[in-house]
């Protein structure tokens, strides 16, 4: 079987793995059923600009599902906190 590496910031690593718990499941099934909802949607247009834009933000930011995304402290050049949960996925 191939194998494709993702790398994650530990932010998005732990709203991934507590999303997964949530469900029972485990985060490789989670990345695989996002990639399976993308791959059928490839033809979307929007989905293909996003796809290009999400690479070019990524660098320097964290996504808004990410754990302390919207945190004051990744925008004003503050000092780090310890991560708080995402507000957008309960456990």
């Amino acid at each position: 079987m191939s194998a494709i590496k993702l790398h994650l910031e530990q932010a998005e690593r732990d709203a991934v793995d507590r999303f997964a718990s949530s469900l029972k499941v485990s985060a490789e099934d989670i990345a695989y059923a996002a990639l399976n909802r993308l791959m059928l949607a490839c033809a979307d247009a929007e989905v293909c600009r996003d796809i290009t834009e999400t690479r070019e933000w990524r660098r320097h930011n964290l996504p808004l599902w990410s754990d302390s995304a919207c945190s004051v402290h990744a925008y004003e050049g503050k000092a780090d906190e310890e991560p708080t949960p995402c507000r957008r996925i309960e456990a």
